[in-house]
C-alpha cells in the first residue's frame, strides 16, 4: 500500500452505526402488520419491495419509508387502519432524527491519518439526511471532500477518481460492505480494507470470500494504521 495517496471512507456503519437503527425501525414496522402476517413474513416482503424500488428510489431513510408505506398497503391489502401508516411514518421520521453515534476509534484514526494523506467520504444514500449526519457527527474537518453517491458501483468509482484526479492505484477504499466498498474498487484498480460491522443489510451481503493482493480485512478501524502508517 505505499502508493496509497487518497483514502476514502464509508459512512454508514464504517464512521458511525445505522443499520441497527434501519432493522429496529423494521421490527416496529413488523409489528404493525402482525394481524396479517409473522413479523418474518413481513420483513421479507418488505425486502421485497426494497429492491423492487432500489432502482426508482435509491437509498437512504426516505426510500425506507415509502417501502413501508408500499408494504402495508399490499400486505393489508388496502385495508390497513391509516393509523398504521401514520405510525410508519412517525418511525421514519423518528429514524431521521437519530443521533450519530461514532463506531470506537473513528476520530483517533482519522486525526492520525490526516497530513500523511488525503482524506475522503465516499458514502451512498440520500443527500440531505447523509448531509445532516455528518453535520452532526463532527468530522467533517477532516475530509478534504465528501461524495454522496447514488450508488457505488465501478463507474461510480471511476467518476469519483476522475474528479479526484487520482489514479486507481493511489486509491484506497475503506468500508464494511464488500458488495460496495470492497469489490468494485478492485474490480477498477484500486486498493480495499474491509472493516466488517456486526450487523449488515441483507444487500450487501456476498456469498464467496475476496482474495486479491489489493485487498486486506481487519477487525476495527485502528487496525488501519499499521497498514498505512509503518
Amino acid at each position: 500500500m505505499t502508493n496509497i495517496t487518497t483514502i476514502a471512507f464509508d459512512a454508514d456503519d464504517t464512521l458511525w452505526v445505522n443499520e441497527p437503527y434501519f432493522q429496529e425501525t423494521e421490527q416496529k414496522c413488523c409489528a404493525l402488520l402482525e394481524d396479517y402476517l409473522p413479523h418474518h413474513t413481513v420483513s421479507q416482503e418488505l425486502f421485497r419491495t426494497e429492491m423492487q424500488n432500489l432502482p426508482l428510489y435509491g437509498y437512504g431513510v426516505k426510500a425506507f419509508m415509502l417501502c413501508m408505506i408500499e408494504t402495508i398497503l399490499r400486505v393489508s391489502n388496502n385495508t390497513a387502519n391509516p393509523e398504521i401508516l401514520h405510525k410508519a411514518l412517525e418511525y421514519g421520521k423518528e429514524l431521521l432524527a437519530k443521533p450519530v453515534e461514532l463506531l470506537e476509534g473513528v476520530e483517533d484514526v482519522l486525526q492520525a491519518l490526516k497530513g500523511h494523506y488525503r482524506l475522503v467520504v465516499a458514502t451512498k444514500g440520500d443527500l440531505l439526511d447523509q448531509e445532516r449526519k455528518l453535520l452532526k457527527s463532527g468530522l467533517n474537518h477532516h475530509f478534504h471532500h465528501i461524495e454522496i453517491m447514488s450508488d457505488k458501483g465501478e463507474k461510480d468509482y471511476n467518476k469519483l477518481l476522475r474528479h479526484l484526479d487520482c489514479q486507481p492505484e493511489n486509491f484506497l477504499m475503506v468500508g464494511n460492505s464488500l458488495k460496495s466498498d470492497v469489490l468494485p474498487v478492485l474490480a477498477i484498480g484500486g486498493h480495499a480494507i474491509h472493516i466488517p460491522y456486526h450487523t449488515t443489510w441483507a444487500y450487501e451481503k456476498i456469498d464467496h470470500n475476496v482474495e486479491h493482493d489489493n485487498f486486506r480485512s481487519v477487525i476495527a478501524i485502528p487496525e488501519i494504521l499499521p497498514l498505512l502508517l509503518a
